[in-house]
């Protein structure tokens, strides 16, 4: 048997939905993260200070009696957004950061960004006062490879927007690609990226060989080999740029196994499991506490939480539920397609 214990982590990029999925879903990561991101690509949308605070309030009303777990809340950003607002809410501490969903890249981004000229003014206000801007990093025009959107978004979108404005802060959200992880390797001080745990695991074999998975897809949709690679080495070097952000994306099975099937993976009830097995499989168990405890607060200005977490090594596999059970139906678990044996002890 081995052991680590590490401080308890964080999420920093988390879909905890609405009714019925959120009462269901929470209790997954409450187990063992203190915090997390939470996205707010609701229907409707997350947009103003007042609807933060209303989810928020919802988001604790679900939490299991006795659970410790702090809502991290986010704004999604539009092109109405006000940059009063913007900077009120962030005054307030109640939002931690705003999201960049290019138009249609994603679950629930129809209201989306189209013209970035018309939100820099929110974006510049973000860069006064230090609020980070969370990017979906893909371009959205159909002339562009889907397997291409994430390398075409740093050159043509993010790259000039940080040379516009080189103060604001930005995070590049699960990141897929070898330019992704170059890219936030070369940057400055102001820029980091989270990395999530399915795209640890799969390359685009996973989703199509031998019939397509409909729960292995997610977007950004998992790469090449190489890419994937690129990625562990990344999460495993230690580097603080680089920490988690598990794109935890729950969709009931319905929705999922359907002729036009959403996009997610639902890790949030094994990722810590996962992560000591990838972290051990690379050498790297020494620095799992930094990619999934550490880096994410140090960027964010946020305390270290105070809990610890403890993860054993054991002869018998992990057996993990195949779905979490919801009023609104069966979410399937993220199966890694090959055997655990970490276990979580908190």
């Amino acid at each position: 048997m081995q052991e680590i214990v590490i401080r308890r982590p964080d999420d920093w990029h988390l879909h905890l939905r609405d009714g019925a999925v959120l009462k269901g879903v929470l209790p997954e990561t409450a187990r063992h993260f203190a915090r997390a991101i939470v996205m707010p690509n609701l229907v409707p949308p997350v947009v103003t200070a007042a609807q933060a605070g209303a989810y928020r309030d919802r988001i604790l009303a679900a939490l299991p009696e006795g659970a410790t777990f702090e809502p991290l809340m986010t704004l999604y950003l539009t092109e109405g957004t006000e940059p009063a607002d913007v900077a009120a809410a962030a005054a307030s501490g109640l939002v931690k950061a705003v999201k960049l969903y290019p138009a249609g890249a994603t679950t629930n981004s129809q209201s989306g960004v189209r013209d970035l000229d018309r939100v820099m003014p929110v974006l510049e206000t973000m860069a006064e006062i230090g609020l980070p801007l969370c990017t979906h990093g893909e371009v959205t025009t159909p002339e562009v490879d889907i397997f291409d959107r994430e390398a075409v978004f740093i050159d043509t979108v993010l790259d000039p927007l940080r040379r516009r404005l080189p103060s604001l802060r930005v995070v590049m959200e699960h990141i897929t690609t070898e330019q992704g992880v170059a890219y936030a390797a070369e940057a400055g001080e102001g820029l980091a990226a989270t990395i999530t745990t399915h795209h640890l695991i799969l390359n685009r074999n996973n989703i199509l060989v031998g019939g397509i998975k409909p729960h292995y897809y997610c977007l950004p949709v998992a790469k090449r080999e190489h890419h994937r690679l690129a990625l562990r080495r990344a999460a495993t070097s230690g580097n603080p740029r680089y920490f988690l952000g598990t794109d935890s994306a729950p969709h009931v099975d319905a929705l999922k196994e359907h002729a036009c099937g959403c996009a997610g993976c639902f890790t949030a009830t094994n990722t810590m499991a996962l992560l000591a097995h990838v972290f051990e499989e690379d050498g790297a168990l020494d620095r799992l506490e930094g990619f999934a405890s550490l880096h994410g607060p140090a960027f964010y200005g946020l305390p270290l939480n105070d809990g610890t977490l403890r993860l054993v090594k054991r002869d018998q596999p992990h057996a993990f539920p195949e779905k979490i059970f919801t009023e609104a139906g069966p979410i399937t678990v993220f199966n890694p397609g090959f055997p655990v044996h970490w276990h979580v002890e908190a």
